[in-house]
């Protein structure tokens, strides 16, 4: 795994970005699979043509590096670029300003060959065209996944010691371990930290903001691939709405086992029909992503994982949602709980099973319910979606977040750890909440209080735990696992 380095990145892309706008630049693309390989063959093939690249010229950070080892390289933080002759002087110069390496590293030629030259020896000549857009096309044999086991009776289990399960185990404690390692503050551009559904930064010269979110449940996609690839859509979805952006695109990226196995085709097949159908619905095209396949060990494929990356717009500051509950504000969810359990996180963590279907993915509810949020931002404190964990999860985190005890009328399992999708979890001041029910009740959108933000402890119906104890148990478990 590549060790990226932050620094040298923002120092590259603002001599990218200079650089284009000195009118040197006839074609740019990042490094990244494969890295100078294909990089250098999608440039070629979208200007039809050609190209002759040298080797020797390669910066290298190892010496006697063979030909194989520079191509196929996915060395960070390098830019491929087709210069104007005539601007090379400026171009270098601009990256020796920033303290970057700088290169000419080949040509583009009228043949259509890509030729690789290595201490004066022609490592490769082939035709350009047929390693991207000529290339031969599989239409691999697949087949159906079927359906997932039944789920039989859900073991009993208390609710604090269900939720304990969950915050303890590395998926869903907090992460604060990772991300305070790192400057989340670069630029002083960042609006909305790490730890809510989207991360938010501002756009310079611009009353605007970017809202930025990745997800996926791959126990959901294993179990039915085409709901899973719909629901890896829809939370993208909802976790930038959570925030208060409108979702504008998506990138995908795609990672699964050995496609010549007809099982593991019908894995990719399914999800990408769900994902297609996910981003028609929702208005969020797919404008980047890539694809890693034949992830085996000892043959035996990963969990199919098609992660959804997605960006959102604030048309301003005003419009963030990014605000804590405060001691009195009722927990509120805006969508149907019905109570799904199959493929949960709260079986899987607390008992090892995965069993049953994934939850099914209503994309005109998700929809709706998506706009109402986004409608409604001024009459709710804090929001967030509703996914991994359900309700109890959800709550917990936004209590605890804020310093907060919490309670939740229920006891009900299914309805604290249920999964059913479409849901939006919102704390709403007592003043606020005829309001936005009589708003809900003309959109025609489900909305249900659950409970109440405030104390110090957590109680679900009447099991409680002190809120200091999970609150250990949560900041502390990730750091545990890892060290």
């Amino acid at each position: 795994m590549q060790v990226g380095d932050p620094f040298t990145e923002k120092r590259l892309l603002e001599a990218s970005l200079e650089l284009m706008g000195s009118g040197a630049v006839i074609s740019i693309q990042d490094m990244g699979a494969a890295g100078l390989t294909c990089s250098a063959v999608e440039m070629g093939d979208k200007g039809g043509l050609g190209i002759r690249l040298n080797l020797d010229m390669v910066p290298q950070r190892e010496a006697a590096m063979t030909a194989y080892e520079m191509m196929l390289s996915e060395s960070q933080e390098r830019m491929l670029m087709v210069l104007k002759p005539e601007k090379e002087a400026e171009a270098r110069a601009i990256f020796e300003k920033w303290d970057l390496d700088f290169a000419i590293v080949g040509e583009t030629i009228p043949e259509d060959r890509f030729l690789i030259l290595h201490g004066n020896q022609v490592m490769a000549d082939l035709p350009l065209s047929k390693l991207s857009s000529n290339a031969p096309e599989y239409d691999r044999p697949w087949v159906e996944t079927p359906p997932a086991a039944p789920l039989d009776d859900v073991p009993a289990i208390a609710p604090i010691e269900a939720l304990r399960a969950l915050i303890g185990s590395p998926t869903y404690a907090h992460k604060a371990w990772v991300w305070e390692q790192y400057d989340s503050q670069v630029g002083g551009d960042t609006v909305v930290r790490p730890g809510l559904p989207a991360g938010v930064v501002r756009v310079h010269g611009t009353g605007k903001a970017l809202a930025f979110t990745s997800d996926v449940t791959p126990r959901y996609v294993k179990a039915n691939p085409q709901q899973g690839g719909r629901q890896a859509v829809a939370e993208a979805y909802r976790n930038l709405t959570a925030v208060g952006a409108l979702p504008l695109a998506t990138t995908d990226n795609l990672n699964f086992g050995n496609p010549e196995k007809p099982e593991i085709m019908g894995q990719f097949v399914g999800a990408l029909k769900g994902i297609g159908e996910a981003c028609i619905a929702l208005d969020m095209p797919i404008v980047s992503g890539n694809v890693s396949l034949y992830n085996e060990t000892d043959g035996q494929p990963i969990l199919p994982t098609p992660t959804i990356g997605a960006v959102g717009i604030l048309k301003s500051l005003d419009e963030v949602i990014a605000g804590q509950p405060a001691a009195g504000d009722l927990a509120v969810v805006i969508g149907e709980t019905r109570g799904h359990l199959g493929q949960s996180a709260l079986l899987a963590e607390a008992f090892g099973i995965e069993a049953g279907d994934a939850p099914f993915v209503d994309l005109a509810a998700e929809k709706a319910h998506g706009d109402f949020i986004r409608a409604n931002r001024k009459a709710f404190a804090a929001c967030t979606d509703l996914g991994d964990g359900g309700l109890a999860l959800a709550a917990f985190e936004m209590a605890e977040g804020a310093g907060l005890g919490l309670t939740l009328e229920t006891a009900e399992i299914a309805t604290l750890f249920g999964e059913d999708q479409a849901r939006y979890l919102v704390a709403v001041a007592p003043a606020a909440l005829d309001a936005l029910q009589a708003a809900a009740q003309a959109a025609g959108v489900p909305l249900a209080i659950m409970g109440q933000f405030g104390g110090d402890a957590v109680r679900m119906g009447s099991d409680a735990a002190a809120l200091a104890d999970l609150s250990a148990l949560y900041r502390g478990a990730f750091a545990a696992a890892v060290e």
